[in-house]
């Protein structure tokens, strides 16, 4: 078990900043929280820093070699480093560039002033530095960064599902998406979101990330039966997905 106040940093990279925005949310609705850990540095909450901390969470993807620096810097004066949300999971949905030649996109952007901006393929904070945990999502659950904080107070690290949307969408007893002809990425998507999308008739995007061992063959199948299109897949896919089916865990899928 920690200390009894153990300190919590919050920082930001690539990202909308929404997942920080959700830890204020849960903040307002579990004040008890704020008693059982010393909130040291927070941009969207308070102008003091500092340079050391047990807990650092991080939001936002690294898109800029320079982030590198700043990264282990927040590395070396954390214990323990937590990816806050996709865009540090995965690289979100800042990785659909990696599709593309990043100084076209970059004239694109800035035009003539293209060369006045710093940009990089874009990578979860993971490939540049170790952390210990995760919190997924676009933005995060406000109840598992609660039960997150309080694992870690307790000395022990979040216990995040490894099973697809699916389950919750049966738990709910939701009409199946996909049986109505409807896109949904359910299948192949972490759970622990109550499958919030599918239970408002929306197809689940990808924003948890994928489970472990993701069947997409299986998946690209069953789209093909209710007619939606290989292409249709792909591009549901590089919303939040485009990194991950970049990685080794399905270098087959995207060289078949």
């Amino acid at each position: 078990m920690m200390k009894s106040a153990p300190t919590v940093a919050f920082f930001d990279f690539a990202g909308c900043e929404g997942c920080q925005l959700t830890v204020l949310d849960a903040l307002q609705t579990h004040p008890d929280l704020l008693s059982a850990i010393e909130i040291v540095e927070f941009r969207e909450a308070m102008s003091e820093k500092a340079d050391s901390y047990d807990v650092a969470f991080v939001e936002g993807s690294c898109t800029r070699e320079s982030d590198e620096t700043r990264l282990r810097r927040i590395r070396d004066q954390a214990t323990i480093v937590v990816a806050l949300g996709a865009c540090a999971h995965t690289g979100g949905v800042n990785a659909m560039r990696n599709d593309h030649e990043i100084d076209n996109l970059k004239r694109v952007v800035y035009a003539d002033a293209f060369d006045h901006f710093e940009a990089h393929q874009t990578r979860p904070i993971s490939e540049v530095i170790r952390i210990d945990a995760f919190l997924p999502g676009c933005p995060i659950d406000r109840e598992e960064f609660i039960r997150a904080v309080k694992a870690l107070c307790l000395g022990r690290m979040p216990v995040i599902p490894e099973v697809p949307v699916c389950m919750e969408c049966k738990l709910s007893e939701n009409a199946c998406l996909l049986q109505q002809g409807k896109p949904c990425l359910g299948p192949i998507t972490r759970a622990g979101c109550g499958a919030l999308c599918p239970s408002l008739g929306v197809g689940c995007e990808g924003c948890r990330g994928m489970i472990p061992n993701p069947n997409l063959e299986a998946l690209e199948t069953i789209f093909s039966q209710k007619r939606c299109s290989p292409r249709e897949l792909r591009s549901m896919l590089s919303l939040f997905l485009t990194h991950p089916l970049q990685s080794e865990e399905v270098t087959a899928y995207e060289s078949s």
